[in-house]
């Protein structure tokens, strides 16, 4: 469900770099709660699992 407030990326795609933490984290989530599908990238291939796991458990 979309907030009322967000925009519409439902049949987007964004790719986010360093968003395994921090604020490219904050834009991936964002971006997934507005319907886009995000590629999450980041050199910490933990973090970016955790953020995958963060992103689609919401």
């Amino acid at each position: 469900m979309l907030d009322s407030y967000a925009v519409d990326l439902r049949g987007k795609v964004a790719v986010v770099t360093g968003s395994g933490r921090g604020l490219g984290l904050a834009y991936a989530r964002a971006l997934a709660r507005a319907g886009a599908a995000v590629v999450v990238n980041d050199v910490d291939e933990e973090a970016a699992e955790q953020a995958v796991k963060t992103i689609t458990e919401a």
